[in-house]
């Protein structure tokens, strides 16, 4: 006959150092997850999570097993619709005031290039947060769209040609309703020089090259245009938009913010 034995609850015990912890957590653990996918319905991908919650000061730890078993109790039925669920179940779980989840995945587009119709899949970086309290949950999404930047200043003051670069336009928004991950990436990819894809044949190129040339941005075009746009948008509440030009005449990037609600 076997014997069961009190095992020690070490996280448990007290703490005698009077000092709350914002965050305890988990951090970089990947799972798969389904997304909602505008032109497909769903797709499967892997995503990477970051969890915590917050720590009372009279307590040593928190019980780490369990952001774990909250992931697996869902095996593979997390998506953005129950994103929301896992949090406040996080925070109810653990016992604590307030939590923290971050699920970063890449979202892939199958994209049409512009002349030769041939298609090619597009990867972009995509993060839902999600932040709990007794008082609210507030979510947030964020989506990092690379596109092309052509310099209005290089095009302006030389004889022929003029400088490019891939840039990054990075758009954080809160929303009052639901949004598609494609409808922030066509607003960003509509403002920019022009847009980029996985796949190009020479007549494409030719006509993305021309294209930025005729749409010359300062990296403060950029920010201010994608802005412009979602300023009429009545689903977005607030945002954050950030644009990254990675210069190919310098050794250095560009870099502009403009943020609104936050």
């Amino acid at each position: 006959m076997t014997t069961l034995t009190a095992i020690a609850d070490v996280q448990n015990t007290p703490d005698n150092r009077n000092l709350p912890i914002d965050k305890v957590g988990i951090k970089n653990i990947r799972h798969p997850v389904r997304v909602r996918d505008r032109s497909a319905g769903e797709q499967h991908t892997i995503a990477t999570f970051n969890m915590y919650v917050n720590l009372p000061h009279n307590f040593k730890g928190t019980h780490m097993s369990r952001f774990v078993e909250l992931l697996n109790t869902h095996e593979r039925e997390i998506t953005v619709n129950t994103f929301k669920d896992i949090l406040t179940s996080m925070r109810t779980t653990l016992d604590a005031e307030s939590g923290h989840i971050e699920m970063s995945f890449p979202y892939f587009i199958n994209k049409t290039a512009p002349i030769s119709s041939v298609q090619s899949l597009l990867d972009y970086d995509v993060t839902l947060v999600g932040d709990v309290s007794e008082k609210e949950t507030v979510m947030t999404i964020k989506v990092v769209v690379p596109v092309t930047s052509l310099c209005p200043c290089s095009k302006e003051i030389s004889d022929f040609g003029a400088h490019n670069q891939r840039s990054h336009v990075t758009v954080t928004a809160r929303t009052c309703s639901f949004v598609w991950i494609e409808d922030l990436i066509d607003v960003v990819e509509s403002q920019s020089s022009c847009e980029i894809y996985g796949l190009l044949k020479r007549p494409d190129e030719k006509f993305v090259t021309e294209k930025a040339y005729q749409n010359p941005k300062f990296v403060e075009d950029m920010v201010r245009d994608v802005a412009a746009c979602l300023n009429k948008d009545p689903r977005i509440d607030a945002y954050r938009i950030e644009s990254e030009n990675f210069e190919s005449i310098h050794n250095h990037s560009a870099y502009a913010l403009i943020e609104k609600g936050f």
